[in-house]
């Protein structure tokens, strides 16, 4: 492949079609139908499993697992990352996360209780794969595009990376729904997984033909290259001491990130266990219409969230947004019925489609106009919603272990309470910095 300059067409959209290529992960395996299926392995209400020396609920061990995973991505990637900018080779790492997190998804096939260690493992790299590769795409963004082309092609990404998703989720739905019993139900959901490893491998390959590998320095790694990204990443820490407003404004955003990611890996199996469906026909078309509800009123909450933000500003929107994620967990203490469920589905998709943007776009809205090296800040807020993920999921499975799924939505709230008395601390626009 020829070397293709910095910002062209080309270029540009090779690498947004990556989204296209990895997306299905999140829709399939993290959302709708892993979820479901893992549910068909227990059909007892009270049932536990045995793993790595203990015993606990279903939905215990997914999320320990789910949380394990992420500390991995959390204390690996600024190695993984500082080293791949050293030497030149960032494609590479890309490929060998896209690489083990395909080949992961065509694992869960085998998926059973019986093996449940060799399970967990495909589940595990397949999770890896999508946030490790993700780490070194997103890296290669300042290096194809230039500043007033980021905004738009990250967009573009964003887009067919939805569509892709949506029309493999579509094919995996008919595969399902198309079958009469449970047992054929339940195979074609095994199917599914090896369309996504498979959709994920072969769309792959154009966005790994036209990315450069990056250039080789012939450089070695040392001690201090492995440990460059950590350094990096305490050196923001202590500038953030020195920026009242933007420091105030991460706490804030670490609390009640925690509760938003927590939900949205845990909602399916939410509805799964704790959802009267009529039969399992119900239940497995309700969710995924459920999981499709919430993308296409997530792009209406994020247009939405921008008029508010841009009409009242950014931090007043977000604790307004904040208010309603904590008065959705109320509501799904109490919601029992497949009706209630759409309803909070619905609400879930309005707040879920502006929070994350919202959440991030304030935090660029928030750095210092002297600062040169935003790589570093938002390596900085990627760690700590990563770390907050592992914090939330962890408090999740333990609530849900020593009670149940409801109390562990219902302590939820917490955070998003502790959140949105932060973003009250928050200093407005001209106030001490």
């Amino acid at each position: 492949m020829e070397h293709l300059k910095k910002g062209s067409k080309k270029l540009l959209n090779a690498w947004a079609f990556y989204d296209w290529a990895n997306s299905v992960y999140t829709l399939t395996i993290a959302s709708s139908i892993f979820p479901l299926f893992y549910g068909t392995l227990f059909t007892s209400e009270d049932e536990t499993i045995a793993a790595f020396g203990f015993v606990m609920k279903p939905t215990v061990l997914i999320s320990i697992i789910t949380a394990f995973t992420f500390l991995v991505v959390t204390f690996t990637s600024p190695i993984l990352s500082g080293i791949a900018d050293y030497v030149g080779n960032k494609k590479n790492f890309m490929k060998f996360f896209c690489y083990l997190g395909s080949f992961g998804c065509i694992g869960l096939y085998w998926f059973s209780k019986e093996s449940i260690h060799i399970s967990l493992l495909f589940y595990f790299m397949g999770l890896l794969g999508y946030w490790g590769s993700l780490v070194f795409y997103n890296s290669y963004l300042p290096d194809i595009a230039f500043d007033e082309q980021q905004d738009q092609i990250s967009a573009k990404g964003f887009s067919l990376g939805y569509i892709g998703s949506v029309i493999l989720l579509v094919a995996n739905l008919g595969m399902v729904m198309t079958q009469e019993t449970g047992a054929e139900k339940v195979e074609m959901m095994r199917y599914s997984f090896i369309t996504v490893g498979i959709w994920w491998l072969v769309f792959s390959q154009y966005t790994f033909y036209v990315l450069p590998k990056g250039v080789s320095q012939g450089h070695k790694v040392t001690k201090d290259v492995l440990f460059n990204g950590f350094k990096e990443l305490k050196m923001v820490w202590f500038q953030l001491k020195q920026n009242l407003r933007l420091k105030r404004y991460l706490y804030a955003f670490f609390v009640f990130s925690m509760a938003v990611q927590t939900i949205m890996l845990m909602a399916v199996y939410f509805g799964e266990k704790e959802i009267a469906w009529l039969d399992d026909a119900q239940k497995t078309q309700g969710l995924i219409v459920s999981i499709l509800v919430i993308q296409l009123v997530a792009i209406l909450g994020a247009v939405l969230t921008s008029i508010a933000s841009a009409k009242y500003g950014n931090v007043k929107t977000l604790i307004v947004v904040n208010i309603i994620w904590m008065l959705l967990c109320f509501y799904a203490y109490f919601m029992i019925t497949p009706v209630q469920f759409y309803i909070a589905a619905g609400f879930v998709g309005l707040v879920m489609g502006g929070v994350q943007s919202l959440a991030r776009s304030t935090y660029s809205k928030f750095l210092p106009d002297t600062t040169e090296d935003t790589t570093s800040y938002f390596s900085f807020f990627d760690v700590a919603e990563k770390i907050g993920i592992v914090i939330g999921m962890t408090v999740f499975a333990v609530v849900d272990q020593i009670s149940t799924m409801r109390n562990a939505i219902l302590f939820l709230f917490i955070f998003f309470l502790i959140g949105i008395v932060l973003l009250f601390r928050v200093p407005k626009h001209g106030e001490l910095n």
